[in-house]
């Protein structure tokens, strides 16, 4: 089947309007995750170029969904390319300002000043975690730190995902609030 001329209009036209709407957040986002601005434009021009690759639109029910897993999925292949060489390459703040000690806590240190500071920051985190309702816990530790789907969890535990989502975001409030005296010290 071959795209006629008002067809490709129609298609550079919505693109455009995806562009418009979601590129400054994306930029954030992405931004908030690298080091410089030019490795963030990289990343987001990649974003765009996959979803220019996209034949067709309409099967995507979230585009905004869409384009951060992209980016999010970029962002990883850009990490594991590079090796940090500080700590605080591994600390990033999301588009709503959580802090993530994700990378941090997972890192492999040979420095023991680095290793004391990372042992430090894991018995803390893991401290506020204890101090989560168990059922809260579990959402926020399986979804972040074990990488679980909230749809593998809900099969698991017969929760609602809703009920799941709502669950993590409780945690993550809570771990924001008790963790940001650590992540002031940065």
């Amino acid at each position: 089947m071959t795209e006629t001329a008002s067809d490709n209009l129609s298609r550079k036209s919505g693109i455009t309007a995806v562009v418009q709407e979601y590129g400054k957040k994306l930029f954030r986002f992405i931004r908030g995750r690298v080091t410089n601005d030019a490795d963030a434009e990289d990343i987001l021009q990649d974003v765009w170029y996959q979803f220019s690759r996209v034949v067709d639109v309409e099967p995507i029910e979230q585009i905004s969904g869409w384009l951060f897993r992209v980016a999010r999925n970029r962002l990883t292949d850009r990490f594991r390319q590079q090796k940090p060489r500080s700590l605080e390459d591994f600390v990033y703040e999301d588009e709503e300002g959580a802090v993530s000690f994700k990378d941090l806590l997972l890192v492999e240190t040979d420095n023991p000043e680095s290793e004391f500071l990372k042992q430090a920051i894991w018995d803390e985190f893991m401290a506020a975690l204890e101090e989560l309702p168990e059922a809260q816990r579990n959402v926020f530790v399986w979804n972040e730190l074990e990488d679980e789907t909230f749809q593998s969890i809900s099969d698991r535990t017969g929760e609602n995902i809703k009920t799941l989502i709502s669950r993590k975001r409780y945690a993550v409030q809570y771990l924001r609030t008790r963790l940001e005296t650590i992540y002031q010290e940065f």
